[in-house]
């Protein structure tokens, strides 16, 4: 006969203290009773205590006054940064000057016989379009200005990254000192470089480049330490068999083994470099970000459409070509050495050709202006769609009631939290999905926010993040399922997906502000429509990836499309939909932080007054938080991985 455990009344049951998440709860439950009592006695509810902010301004002045006061003379700037900044100078300029002596017809030839070589005709033609495009539009100088800025920046940042790359790849103990530091970098979003280069190189393209260096090497280290670290053990141990030394072993094993994955850091680098040159125009580089930001400034839609649309067909060439030369490293035939030759050589002939025929200029006779047209365009739609649309409303309608029903409700929820339950709920959520040591940096993150004295503002930022990151979510999820279960959907969302995945975070703007005007809404569509492929492209491969047999297993139960997705498809795709959500946020935090520039406000705001005043106290102290609200976000979503033996 089964024997009955009579359980005590009001007590858990023994199964539910075996789930690893309910511990955690009841031991953060425990924590709380003790700590929130002393913590409220001790400095109160409310917002963050002042007995607990330290003051910074003091200190980042005289920093920053000092820093000011010796560039010019401090043997540190003028044998030190004095020297990197002539480098670089010099670098932009002479590349500069050989795409301006090589001409239009030289450039585009020379852009159109490499993405020949690597892709074949039809890119060929895609690029010929493309650098036709730039001209015709009458961006061909501005787009030399880009192109020159990013080849140096790009340079160096492959550079800086293989050498952090082969470190990490060849030495655990650097990989483990490493790691971290690139994490940080990889969830700083991009105004927050630019601050400390402005201060120590000033404004101008020195500063550009080095930010986009830090911005995106990381990526580069990430995959070279990733393909070295995952080269074939058997192939390594043949060679090393023959007697070869550790350097012969790198050269002719690690770095050919890991070919793919350097190429695919190098389309990474390539994509995060052009995002940030485009950024970097608000410190004073010159180029198509340039043209943008001014245009952005004076509210002139057309304007900044026409330099936008240079940047998008830079972004899906540069994607494009690199991203076929990285499918060549599977096994596709390569370009040979004497192709190279020809390819070369035909450049050089259309470039002398065209400096004998005296076009190496673009003719303005070849432009055409659409910011007219355009600015037309945005007034009539202020005339009939901002507002006053029967049924729908206008777009003007949404973003207010989006202000008033969403952004304000949610921001005034968080503000209106004692601050240690905000530490308390940051805590919980980081330690059901990682590890205590994950809880332990998002919530020493988070209350590092407080210490600097931005709490209100950063939870302003975060409350733009959340609707943002909601908004994406729910969009995001249903396009995935409505594309893994269809191939006719996924091909047709497929290049619209490409098209936005490799566009500059900076060209998002350009087209709120034309719908919407300018404030948090705006900001937060931005963010939406610029996370939103990589949210969909996650899920679609998760859900797609699920094991076919599982699925047929279900069907052969009689389950429902619907029973389906809901019992095996989305449980199974779990990891894939919370790399999705870590993304979502990570890329939404990167756009709401520019949205600054649109009337965002928060931390956004005071990130770019503190850029255009030179204000270091601001705009560092807000950089600051908005590496740790980024830190903390990628803490909370970002799922940990138990290691066997250990405690969660």
């Amino acid at each position: 006969m089964a024997t009955v455990t009579a359980s005590t009344p009001g007590a858990l049951p023994t199964d539910l203290l075996k789930h690893r998440a309910v511990r955690k709860l009841l031991l953060i439950a425990l924590a709380a009773a003790v700590l929130v009592p002393l913590a409220n006695a001790r400095w109160a509810s409310g917002s963050w205590p002042d007995a607990l902010t330290v003051d910074l301004t003091k200190p980042l002045g005289s920093a920053s006054d000092w820093i000011i006061d010796n560039r010019d003379s401090h043997p540190l700037f003028l044998y030190g940064f004095g020297y990197v900044s002539n480098a670089v100078v010099i670098s932009v300029r002479a590349v500069y000057l050989v795409l301006l002596g090589a001409g239009w017809a030289g450039v585009t030839a020379l852009g159109a016989l490499v993405a020949w070589r690597v892709a074949g005709v039809r890119l060929a033609v895609g690029t010929t379009a493309a650098f036709l495009a730039c001209g015709l539009l009458g961006m061909w100088v501005p787009t030399m200005q880009t192109l020159a800025l990013m080849v140096v920046a790009v340079l160096a940042s492959v550079v800086v990254g293989v050498l952090l790359g082969l470190a990490a790849g060849l030495s655990r103990r650097m990989d483990k000192i490493l790691r971290p530091v690139l994490d940080t970098m990889q969830v700083m979003p991009a105004y927050a470089y630019l601050l400390p280069v402005v201060l120590v190189f000033g404004m101008g393209v020195p500063a550009a480049v080095l930010a986009t260096v830090v911005y995106a090497a990381p990526p580069m280290a990430r995959l070279t330490a990733l393909g070295l670290q995952g080269a074939d053990k058997e192939v390594l141990e043949a060679v090393e068999s023959l007697g070869t030394t550790a350097r012969q072993r790198l050269l002719t094993a690690r770095i050919p083994l890991a070919r793919k994955e350097l190429l695919l850091g190098l389309n990474q680098t390539i994509m995060m470099a052009l995002s940030m040159a485009v950024i970097a125009s608000v410190i004073g580089a010159a180029g198509l970000g340039d043209r943008v930001y001014q245009a952005l400034a004076s509210v002139d839609v057309g304007a900044a459409l026409a330099a936008g649309i240079p940047i998008v067909l830079l972004a899906v060439v540069l994607d494009r070509v690199t991203g076929a030369a990285g499918a060549a490293a599977d096994g596709a035939e390569r370009p040979g050495r004497a192709g190279w030759a020809y390819a070369l050589a035909g450049t050089v002939v259309v470039a002398v050709a065209g400096r004998l025929l005296g076009r190496v200029d673009w003719p303005d006779a070849w432009t055409l202006n659409i910011a007219e047209p355009v600015n037309r365009a945005v007034d009539w739609m202020t005339d009939h769609l901002y507002s006053g649309v029967p049924v729908i409303g206008g777009t003007a309608d949404w973003a207010g009631h989006f202000t008033t029903w969403v952004l304000d409700p949610v921001r005034d929820g968080l503000q209106g939290l004692p601050w240690w339950s905000v530490l308390l709920i940051v805590a919980t959520l980081a330690w059901l999905i990682g590890t205590w040591r994950t809880a332990l940096t998002a919530v020493l993150a988070m209350a590092a926010i407080g210490v600097l004295g931005v709490w209100t503002p950063a939870l302003d930022t975060l409350s733009q993040v959340l609707a943002a990151v909601a908004v994406t979510l729910v969009l995001g999820f249903a396009t995935a399922v409505a594309a893994a279960r269809s191939d006719r959907v996924e091909r047709l969302l497929r290049p619209v997906l490409d098209v936005f995945q490799t566009m500059p975070q900076f060209v998002y703007l350009i087209p709120v502000v034309a719908l919407f005007g300018v404030g948090r809404a705006p900001a937060a569509a931005a963010a939406v429509v610029y996370a939103l492929p990589a949210v969909v492209r996650i899920t679609t491969q998760g859900l797609r990836q699920v094991d076919p047999a599982a699925m047929e297993s279900s069907r052969s139960l009689g389950a429902t499309s619907w029973q389906q997705l809901r019992q095996v498809q989305l449980p199974l795709a779990r990891p894939a939909l919370l790399l999705a959500v870590n993304q979502g946020v990570v890329l939404v935090l990167a756009v709401v932080v520019i949205g600054g520039l649109v009337g965002g406000g928060a931390l956004g705001y005071d990130t770019v007054f503190g850029l255009a005043q030179g204000d270091l106290a601001t705009g560092l102290v807000a950089g600051a938080a908005i590496v740790c609200l980024g830190l903390m976000l990628d803490r909370v979503t970002q799922p940990t991985e138990r290691r066997p033996g250990k405690g969660a």
